[in-house]
């Protein structure tokens, strides 16, 4: 696990998506997830004009390109035992009931 202070990636790196939802709360979730992780990332709004592109829009989240195989990793756990109080989740990778 990283011991780095989670923060912004530099938008100079190359970054990459890593998610995407249409609700901002799911991916301010999962931006925990990852922080917690010590996994740097950015949450970008896409809004566009409903006028013009009705249902166009969402949230992503970027990480560093570096990250991005751990952040997917990490994200895929947590949808596999969303609600699950009794699972507990190493973020070395095991799953334990």
């Amino acid at each position: 696990m990283n011991d780095r202070p989670a923060a912004r990636p530099n938008p100079n790196e190359k970054l990459v998506r890593v998610f995407d939802t249409d609700q901002e709360s799911e991916a301010l979730v999962v931006r925990g997830l990852l922080e917690s992780s010590g996994i740097d990332s950015d949450v970008t709004s896409l809004e566009a004009q409903q006028d013009i592109l009705p249902g166009v829009g969402g949230t992503i989240i970027l990480v560093r390109e570096e990250d991005a195989d751990e952040a997917r990793r990490l994200i895929e756990e947590y949808r596999r035992f969303p609600g699950d109080e009794t699972a507990e989740i190493d973020f070395g990778g095991n799953v334990e009931k």
